[in-house]
């Protein structure tokens, strides 16, 4: 089978790799350098779970720029493009998407299209009637990032959304599932066929529940912090119970990354005739806990806001969570943001991070450096080589873990 996936993100990336196990396959990205690191196998580009398997398998893997070259001849085309939250229209940007299609079905007038990028609540059934083609499919991606060949290899379930409950979208459908069980790992894992908006549901549901889970513990955490208690002891007490279970429960600065911050939002926007309580809060608790982050960090500088204080702030790593290297949305960027606006000197430590300035804070790469001059270091997720000034370290990673 000829397989093209367009996009290649953390979710266009892993997808290609597993299918290039059995299959001839094709990765399509507008980047140079992440094609020519692809093609070159150059394989500190990518997740760790990834570079294993640059390391020790054999891949049937093609990157190039260009995807017209290969639109009329694939059996299938994956879409992995980025669609990004654009706040001022309240809805995904989907521009990318729209564009390869557009540019597919140009070069093949019988193309399987199988959407994997997250898109809002009814967008395919837009997509048909805009494109008058409706032999396009959309397979949620539930990844981890940092895991996400891991999670591609072992899935948790495969949903296909298809037009409509007919035989030619149901078998088709069922090729899909076929194709992704037949280059993974796990052979027994649950499957379900769905009309479009109810598997476009399933996704922004999904990751706005592990949103509400994280910020339930987050304001936990702040009450325990709040009327000095010990949160950890709370937080063991409460999972204990199987019907809640010990998971998504280690306090952080606020949901981030990719997905979380613009899928809470997007999922807001389609309740925007429905009457909610809950989504929105979620959304709103995250800016609420970054702002409370920023209070108690200031209350740990002593600071007077008098105009006499001068303080350095040092932000420990960049990244999302432990085990990514993204950067993109990252709940400590919200922090940087309310110190600096206060007046505070922040300074980043970033050793995957090789420009001079992150949104104009000095990247100091030298550890011992960043040590001594930063007055308070602030770190999302902790690590063992803050041993030696923990005293001087704020985090709230109670678990040392996620």
């Amino acid at each position: 089978m000829k397989i093209a996936v367009v996009g290649t993100g953390y979710v266009g990336l892993s997808n290609a790799v597993m299918f290039s196990l059995k299959h001839e396959t094709y990765a399509i990205d507008i980047n140079k350098n992440v094609v020519e690191a692809i093609n070159n196998r150059q394989a500190h580009f990518f997740d760790p779970d990834i570079i294993e398997y640059y390391k020790t398998k054999t891949l049937n893997l093609r990157a190039d720029t260009d995807g017209k070259k290969y639109y009329k001849d694939m059996d299938m085309i994956f879409i992995a493009t980025p669609t990004n939250y654009d706040p001022v229209k309240n809805y995904f940007d989907t521009s990318s998407v729209e564009s390869t299609i557009h540019d597919i079905l140009t070069l093949n007038k019988n193309a399987k299209i199988i959407i994997k990028s997250t898109i809002p609540v009814g967008y395919c059934d837009e997509l048909v009637k805009k494109f008058n083609y409706d032999d396009i499919y959309f397979v949620p991606e539930f990844l981890r990032e940092g895991k996400a060949l891991h999670d591609c290899l072992y899935p948790t379930r495969i949903i296909v959304g298809v037009y409509k409950k007919e035989k030619k979208y149901l078998e088709f459908a069922k090729k899909i599932i076929n194709l992704m069980l037949g280059c993974g790992m796990k052979k027994d894992c649950k499957n379900h066929i769905y009309k479009y908006s109810e598997a476009e549901a399933v996704k922004l549901f999904a990751n706005t529940y592990l949103a509400t889970r994280i910020s339930f513990f987050n304001e936990l955490d702040s009450y325990a912090l709040s009327k000095n208690l010990n949160a950890k002891d709370i937080i063991e007490g409460v999972c204990d119970d199987p019907r809640i279970g010990d998971f998504y429960n280690n306090p952080s600065f606020g949901y981030g990354g990719y997905c979380l911050p613009k899928d809470t939002k997007q999922l807001r926007a389609n309740f925007n005739d429905v009457p909610n309580n809950l989504i929105s809060a979620v959304v709103d608790s995250n800016k609420t806990r970054k702002d409370f982050i920023c209070d108690e960090i200031l209350k740990r500088l002593n600071f007077k806001n008098d105009g006499n204080d001068s303080f350095c702030v040092g932000i420990y790593r960049l990244t999302m969570k432990s085990g990514s290297d993204n950067y993109k949305m990252s709940s400590i960027q919200g922090i940087m943001k309310r110190l600096k606006s206060k007046g505070i000197d922040v300074i980043v430590y970033e050793p995957t991070y090789k420009d001079k300035l992150f949104f104009n804070s000095k990247v100091i790469n030298n550890l011992n450096d960043f040590k001594n001059k930063a007055d308070l270091i602030v770190a999302n997720r902790y690590n063992i080589e803050l041993d030696d000034v923990k005293d001087k370290v704020f985090t709230r990673d109670l678990f040392r873990r996620d």
